[in-house]
């Protein structure tokens, strides 16, 4: 008569272990589809905030708009309902307690490894990168580890060979049988269609200043562009380190784009750089972002402001690590050494200091910041500025 290990004759029905694993891998699903969906929307929608936004330590925006949320041109939020939808297909075959389909559990303990690794990486780059979390992140890094803990108690607690033994016998399992031949191939097709046929929405192209569109200078002194005679008129305070900044300056700039006749677009520069801004900002953030508020502005000595913003907004938005103004002059087809001498002349310095105080009292505290008939608004603007425009 065949022996029951002691470890055996404890364990619980098998289902009271199957089940949690599954009910942990749909969490997993459904977080990720939630994570997918903010990033769409962090991208494409003016008006958008997500929920877990809650300060900027914990922002679940934040980290969407970091350049970490896309990997090899895929949203990781759709990596990783990919990999729960890879271990789901791994996991229904070990639904019951098949000994044939019992080996399955060592791809699957490997596959939670795997993410409880990929969790402690990006637990880093939250950490030391972004320098913010994402609540639905930290929940998937708990999955991972739950599922990792889950594969190794039900190895312990029901017959399995060694790790490499039980991975090669399921690998001849998955290859004599052709189990999960389907899932698997139908998982790598999506994987090559997200790669081909995504459209790359966290990239912007703002529109071409098209010479039908009149731009100018206010009587202040602050670009423009759009209407002479506008229905509304949006002066933005912007950042060029804060992405929301450029995506609602995108969607700005297609607004009037759109409607020309209708909409005049007002910049002003408000750097949150302790270095331009230290009564708002004592500590170092977004360094850097001062000196290319001066190259903005630098750029009307030229008539070249449009040209040169969404160029910036463009290079650091795509992240590149450092700011070359050959670059930036070639794409806008600026003069470059004029544009280099005007960073440090004393007029650039001082529309640059007009408007950090301008801002100050209006008591902005972040950007982007928005000024309408009057009333400010902070971080985005309502849709139902908009409505008789689309």
């Amino acid at each position: 008569m065949k022996l029951l290990s002691k470890d055996t004759k404890k364990a619980l029905p098998y289902k009271y272990y199957f089940i949690p694993v599954l009910l942990i891998t749909l969490a997993g699903i459904g977080d990720t589809i939630y994570l997918a969906l903010s990033h769409y929307r962090n991208y494409t929608n003016i008006s958008y905030a997500s929920f877990c936004a809650i300060s900027k330590a914990i922002n679940c925006d934040t980290v969407s708009q970091s350049p970490w949320s896309i990997l090899f041109d895929i949203p990781v939020a759709l990596w990783g309902l990919i990999g729960y939808l890879l271990f789901l297909t791994f996991l229904i075959p070990v639904r019951n307690k098949k000994k044939s389909a019992s080996p399955l559990w060592a791809p699957l303990f490997v596959l939670a490894l795997g993410y409880s690794l990929t969790a402690i990486f990006f637990s880093y780059i939250s950490a030391q990168k972004i320098q913010s979390y994402c609540l639905f992140c930290l929940f998937s890094y708990a999955i991972s580890f739950s599922l990792l803990l889950y594969c190794w108690i039900i190895r312990r607690r029901f017959p399995s060979n060694a790790l490499l033994a039980d991975l090669k016998q399921s690998l001849s399992l998955i290859i004599e049988t052709k189990l999960l031949k389907y899932p698997l191939t139908g998982l790598l097709l999506v994987v090559l269609s997200l790669r081909l046929f995504l459209p790359h929405y966290w990239q912007y192209q703002f529109p071409e200043p098209d010479v039908s569109i009149p731009t100018g200078i206010t009587d202040s002194g602050h670009p423009w562009i759009g209407a002479t005679t506008p229905r509304l008129t949006i002066v933005e305070f912007t950042d060029y380190q804060c992405f929301q900044c450029a995506k609602m300056h995108h969607f700005l700039r297609q607004l009037v784009a759109d409607n020309p006749e209708k909409i005049r677009l007002v910049h002003r520069n408000y750097p949150m750089d302790n270095e331009m801004n230290p009564i708002l900002v004592p500590e170092p953030f977004h360094i850097g972002s001062g000196r290319l508020a001066l190259l903005s502005i630098a750029a009307q000595d030229q008539n070249k402001f449009w040209q040169v913003n969404d160029v910036i907004f463009k290079v650091v938005t795509e992240k590149k690590n450092e700011v070359d103004i050959q670059q930036i002059a070639k794409e806008a087809q600026a003069d470059p050494i004029a544009l280099a001498k005007g960073v440090y002349a004393k007029d650039t310095i001082k529309k640059l200091e007009s408007d950090i105080r301008a801002g100050l009292r209006l008591k902005i505290t972040g950007t982007p910041a928005y000024l309408v008939n009057g009333k400010l608004y902070l971080g985005n603007l309502p849709e139902t500025l908009f409505k008789e425009f689309y």
